[in-house]
């Protein structure tokens, strides 16, 4: 079910398959609008799933609290065992991922279907 914020993001979570969970993030990543998406990855790690694909594309704008969240998360997921893959980033996501060097850190993938392992 989608939750959307105020400031301009619109978070949604959907199950895919037996062991994934997919978070579709639309709008921008920032301090002001971070809250939904914290809560709404904080349920999805909860839930147990093997993997958490956190969808990117729509992210039109993603700031440095948009990063650090997304470098929490992966710190969680590995803390549950959770893999954690982020699909499609959009081109402000990827500049702000290779300029501050955490594209390293990530399992990047081009699409949602790809981070599934689905064909195609």
């Amino acid at each position: 079910m989608p939750v959307h914020d105020d400031e301009g993001l619109t978070v949604d979570l959907r199950p895919s398959g037996e062991h994934a969970v997919v978070c579709t993030l639309a709008g921008d990543l920032d301090i002001e609008s971070l809250a939904p998406a914290e809560q709404v990855l904080g349920e999805a790690l909860r839930s147990g799933p093997a993997t958490l694909v956190i969808d990117l594309e729509q992210v039109g704008f993603c700031d440095s609290s948009g990063l650090n969240l997304l470098l929490k998360v992966r710190v969680d997921a590995k803390a549950a065992d959770v893999g954690l893959r982020l699909a499609a980033p959009s081109a402000p996501v990827r500049r702000l991922l290779e300029l501050t060097g955490a594209e390293a850190v990530f399992e990047l993938h081009p699409s949602v279907r790809a981070a599934l392992g689905e064909p195609g």
